[in-house]
């Protein structure tokens, strides 16, 4: 089922991006861990129910699988990458099908195009695949 098999990858990629935000961050693991739920509440990426600990970010970037983190996390992760002077871009594919998922989540778009176009330059390219991918995998689930 190529459903699961790309939020498989999403979920691989998960830790990837949280690592990214505590690398290029700007802070201890603990400020980066208040802006990122601060910022998951007031940009309505997602409600956490608890502000995470600076060692909970830091497990959540080591873990062998983003089973154990919460989307809103990876979605304002993203949210703030993108926005970053720094231009980073995924690792790998895993990392970018997350970002691709995320990407799509934190919007409303109608249409695939709209999606990609609104991409910043730097991460068309990076991102182009998984993108697709991701937009596939959401028109999917609006079937069910």
């Amino acid at each position: 089922m190529p459903q699961s098999g790309f939020y498989a990858k999403v979920r691989r990629g998960l830790p990837a991006v949280i690592a990214r935000w505590l690398t290029l961050g700007q802070g201890d693991a603990d400020r980066l861990a208040l802006i990122l739920a601060e910022t998951a509440r007031v940009a309505k990426l997602g409600a956490p129910e608890a502000t995470p600990s600076g060692a909970t970010l830091s497990a959540w970037s080591r873990a062998d699988t983003g089973e154990e983190i919460p989307l809103w996390a990876g979605r304002t992760a993203v949210f703030l990458l993108v926005q970053m002077p720094a231009r980073p871009v995924p690792a790998d594919d895993d990392e970018a099908c997350a970002w691709a998922y995320c990407w799509l989540r934190n919007r409303a778009d109608e249409d695939y195009g709209s999606a990609a176009g609104a991409l910043p330059e730097h991460l068309r390219e990076p991102l182009a695949a998984a993108l697709k991918a991701a937009w596939t995998d959401r028109q999917g689930l609006r079937l069910v």
